[in-house]
Formats: structure tokens, C-alpha cells, sequence
């Protein structure tokens, strides 16, 4: 029998200065108690006996309980000693604790951290994805678009649907101001200056008349402006008395009195914009113009719909007073300026519908 299991003391009810006579009758009365013949329905009967009967036979060994009660005398004596540790050392076994507990938290808010951060990677990884989605269909939608456009011009050109040719006047307009509201411009160079931005003007080619001549006072001016391409001169007039695009009280119109044929063409083809007298429609809530800069011409908003690469149709400036012929588009410049003018058409249509949203 183990006494690490069982104290035979204990199981007999007795203390350690227990005689022999004591140990002798405490075992007789028990086990009359436990006996197997008494407890016929206890299974656990036998069991209690057999350990009653090795506790007497070890209590009543001197030599066995002798080592027994050394051993006893050690464990109370343990026993006793760490009843009297002082709060100190409890409170450094409690620190102890307390440090293993927030390890383990910081341990389990690493763990969380790090699965945060392959959550939020993937997430980037997705939006990546589905942008770099986005943009191929984008681009497809541009190709469908301008393969359809190509059809289109191939389809016009198979018609026999050809530009009109251009009138020696076509790329000259005719500017009118009054002096009192703008009295710097009493110069082809001024008149240069302001015009420039819609596109390259013929300086040594602008006629000024001042009314009435100096040396009286004069108080309007008119001056015919030669540019160098047909597209400065429709942003030109289609910006006349536009104050945001530099021409506040100055009137631009066409030289020749009318609208060129070849702008009328092109917008009976539905590649420009504006109305037949060649101004642009008002400005509507949506859409502001931005004011005109070298970067930036003026011919970028209501009129920018003029194709942007229109060819110069004689390659020399023109002069209003020595008219010459000039040759027709041909059909490669034709295709290029159409798909420019879509391609502008989409991205002023996105602007707008951007514009609203943000109003909205």
C-alpha cells in the first residue's frame, strides 16, 4: 500500500501517537462495518476491507511505520512552510500570471494584425483586378468605336460623298471693336496677340483701318485677319464677344460675309457642332468654359469640336486681297480629322456628364 495514495491514519481515524491497542480496535470496528459478508450488495465492500487490513498491518510494523511517519512529519512540515510565505511572494507568482496572460494577448492581437493585413492585400488585389478590367473594356468600347467610324467614312467614301473645295476667303475672319473698350489694339501685332491662341495667324498679312483715320481721334476699329489654317478661324468666330476666351467687345465674323461651305459640309456630316451662322450655342449650366491660354486655346470648348489636326489647305498664308485656288481634302485627311472629332465628341460628353454629376 502506497501512503502517497492512502493515509492509513486517516483511513483508520487515528492521529500519529496512536498506540497499538488504539490501532488494533479502530481496525476491528471498521471493518465489521465494511465486511465483505455484512455488505453483500456493496461491490466496493471488498475493496475498503482489503485496504483496513493493510493500514493495520502497516500502522502495527515498527520499522514501516517509523519510515511512515517521517514522511508524514516532511509533508506537514512543507506544508507548513509554504503556509507562511509572505504576500510578496504571491504577488510576484500573480505577476508572473498576469505577464503570461498579456503575452499571450499581444501574441493573439499579432495574429489578428497580420490576418487584417492579408484581408486588406487581397482586397487591393481584387480592386487592381477589377480596374485593370475596366480599362480593357474600355479600350475594347474605343476600338468598336473607331473600326465603326472607320466604316463610316469608308461607307461615305464609297457614296461619292466628297468636301467642297475652299474659297480664298475661308480662313480670314473680320474683327470689330470699339476703341473706348479696348484701346490697345491699334496694331496688327496686338490684334495678333489677342487672336493667337485660336491658332497661327499671318501677322504680316492683316489689314487694320481705324475710323475715322488719325490724326482725328479715332473711335472703332476693323481689321481682316488672315490665319493660316480654316479650324483658327471657325474657334475665332464661334468665340466673337466671348469674354472668357478673351474677346469681350470685339466681334468676330467671317470675312467673306458667310459661313465657308467647307464648315457647312462638315456639319451637315455631323462632324462639327454650333449653328449655321457658324456661333456656338449658349453655354448651358453644366459646361463652363475655361478662359483661353497658349496650352489651352480658346477653340476648346463650344467650338472645340473643329477637328484639332484640320489640314492647311494651301500650306502658305492666305491674303484677302490675292485670292488663290486651293486644292480639296483628300480622303486619308478626311478619315484622321473624323476620328479626331469623335474621339473629342466622347471625352467633351464624359466632361459633361461628369460636370452634372458633381452638380447634382
Amino acid at each position: 500500500m502506497s501512503t502517497e495514495d492512502v493515509n492509513p491514519y486517516e483511513l483508520l481515524g487515528l492521529s500519529i501517537e496512536a498506540t497499538e491497542q488504539e490501532i488494533k480496535t479502530a481496525y476491528r470496528q471498521r471493518s465489521l462495518k465494511v465486511h465483505p459478508d455484512r455488505n453483500r450488495g456493496n461491490p466496493d465492500a471488498a475493496r475498503k476491507f482489503h485496504e483496513l487490513h493493510q493500514a493495520q498491518e502497516l500502522l502495527l510494523d515498527p520499522l514501516r511505520r517509523m519510515a511512515l511517519d517521517a514522511k508524514l512529519r516532511i509533508k506537514e512540515a512543507r506544508k507548513a512552510r509554504y503556509a507562511t510565505y509572505d504576500a510578496k511572494r504571491k504577488g510576484l507568482v500573480e505577476e508572473l500570471e498576469e505577464r503570461e496572460r498579456a503575452l499571450k494577448k499581444a501574441r493573439l492581437e499579432t495574429e489578428n494584425e497580420k490576418k487584417q493585413r492579408l484581408r486588406e492585400n487581397e482586397r487591393i488585389m481584387e480592386e487592381g483586378r477589377q480596374l485593370r478590367e475596366q480599362r480593357e473594356r474600355e479600350l475594347q468600347r474605343k476600338e468598336r468605336e473607331r473600326d465603326a467610324l472607320q466604316q463610316k467614312v469608308q461607307q461615305e467614301a464609297n457614296a461619292g460623298v466628297e468636301p467642297p473645295p475652299s474659297g480664298p476667303l475661308d480662313t480670314t475672319v473680320r474683327v470689330k471693336y470699339a476703341l473706348a473698350s479696348r484701346p490697345t489694339l491699334v496694331d496688327a501685332a496686338s490684334i495678333s496677340a489677342v487672336l493667337t491662341p485660336f491658332g497661327a495667324i499671318d501677322e504680316s498679312s492683316v489689314v487694320l483701318s481705324l475710323k475715322p483715320a488719325p490724326p482725328k481721334k479715332p473711335k472703332r476699329g476693323t481689321a481682316l485677319v488672315p490665319f493660316t489654317q480654316i479650324g483658327g478661324a471657325f474657334a475665332a468666330v464661334c468665340a466673337s464677344e466671348r469674354a472668357e476666351h478673351g474677346l469681350q467687345d470685339i466681334e468676330v465674323s467671317w470675312a467673306g460675309g458667310a459661313e465657308p461651305e467647307l464648315i457647312g459640309w462638315l456639319k451637315k456630316m455631323g462632324q462639327l457642332g454650333g449653328t449655321a451662322n457658324g456661333k456656338p450655342p449658349p453655354p448651358s449650366a453644366d459646361h463652363k468654359s475655361p478662359a483661353p491660354t497658349a496650352a489651352a486655346p480658346a477653340s476648346d470648348d463650344a467650338f472645340s469640336s473643329f477637328p484639332s489636326t484640320f489640314p492647311d489647305l494651301d500650306g502658305a498664308p492666305r491674303r484677302p486681297s490675292a485670292p488663290t485656288a486651293v486644292a480639296g481634302l483628300d480622303y486619308e485627311s478626311l478619315t484622321l480629322m473624323r476620328m479626331r472629332q469623335a474621339e473629342r465628341e466622347r471625352l467633351e460628353r464624359e466632361i459633361r456628364e461628369q460636370e452634372a454629376a458633381e452638380g447634382d
